[in-house]
């Protein structure tokens, strides 16, 4: 009964911590149909068409955000029943991180990758709380439990989250521990403390924040993908030196959260375009464009922080939602849903 008491007391402070509750769907229902028309089975599987049609953590979880953002429980409901039951194969509360639709077993790697499991865990509180799902709350709350004590660790004075459980710590790897800054989801860090109540989380957020503004790299000067914190951070063995697919979500998370730093955004507003403007794979060694990212949901992330930076208006080209690629088009969505909660005026 104790336990029940304080889960309702967490769905209530969750109700106010400050979380995308608003009166209207961020996310349209035209936005969230065509989405889920291209992306999403009617068993759950978010599908990556971009990527050999497979699933995966990230993918399920983000989409489990978007129908929240939606406000469309149906849809939810669908895609945690796929995550639970195809997904959540480990025995510490942790999901698998990738579904391959022509492999036997469909799970091949059970390790997981921590970025799906934050988004997992943050929907499902959040829906939980807006829905009043005690069932959602509970299972946010062993996840976020197991991402704590799983993949938050101390080393070298700072408290960072691990890729995964398995294969980034110092006994790993040579160079390790190992991380990716675009795992840092921001804006779920204070639910996390909220479900699963530590004072890590905290330090969790502003030490990877701190780490981030350490990355602007030169003559890049923006974060790599992989970091090795062996001793100084640098670009981790074995990983490309680039600001790519990955690293173009750090600019996101931080444009979606409560973090309030113009410098940092403004410098990798101006710094991940080529020299049209247009999000680029960066080359940190060079500081050279090797790819152009044009899909809209890429530009809709530098016309994010134009917003956040300079109060200027997206343009027509990044509200318009024609849906091509899952990743890309998560990332537009995330975009809409951000600047419609808190920014309408750059609409």
């Amino acid at each position: 009964m104790l336990r029940l008491i304080m889960l309702v007391v967490c769905l209530t402070l969750l109700s106010s911590a400050g979380s995308t509750q608003a009166k209207e769907p961020l996310i349209l229902g035209r936005e969230w149909s065509a989405y889920k028309e291209k992306f999403l089975e009617p068993n759950g599987r978010i599908v990556d068409n971009g990527n050999g049609a497979i699933s995966h953590s990230e993918g399920q979880g983000y989409g489990l955000l978007l129908a929240y953002l939606a406000d469309n429980p149906s849809d939810f409901e669908q895609i945690w029943s796929f995550t639970r039951t195809e997904l959540l194969l480990r025995d510490d509360g942790l999901s698998a991180w990738k579904w391959e639709p022509d492999a036997s077993p469909h799970v091949q790697d059970i390790n997981n990758a921590t970025d799906g499991d934050l988004l997992i865990a943050y929907a499902l509180g959040l829906a939980g709380s807006r829905w009043k799902r005690m069932d959602f709350i509970q299972a946010a709350a062993r996840m976020a439990q197991s991402i704590l004590s799983k993949t938050v660790i101390s080393a070298g004075g700072r408290t960072i989250l691990l890729p995964g459980a398995i294969g980034f710590r110092a006994e790993d790897r040579q160079d390790g521990p190992v991380v990716n800054p675009s795992y840092w989801i921001f804006e779920a860090l204070p639910v996390m403390g909220i479900l699963a109540p530590s004072d890590r989380w905290q330090a969790l957020s502003d030490d990877g924040l701190a780490l981030i503004r350490t990355l602007q790299i030169d003559p890049a000067r923006l974060p790599p993908e992989w970091v090795s914190l062996k001793q100084h951070p640098v670009p981790a063995k074995g990983f490309e030196a680039q600001f790519s697919y990955n690293a173009i979500r750090i600019p996101l998370y931080l444009a979606r959260s409560n973090i309030n730093d113009p410098g940092l955004m403004r410098g990798l507003m101006d710094a991940m375009v080529d020299e049209h403007g247009i999000p680029a794979v960066i080359d940190l060694l060079t500081g050279r464009p090797i790819e152009t990212l044009s899909d809209p949901g890429y530009r809709a992330i530098r016309d994010f922080l134009a917003c956040r930076v300079d109060g200027t208006p997206l343009p027509p080209s990044s509200i318009q939602f024609q849906p091509d690629l899952y990743y890309p088009a998560t990332l537009q969505l995330l975009v809409l849903a951000g600047i419609r909660e808190k920014y309408p005026s750059c609409l």
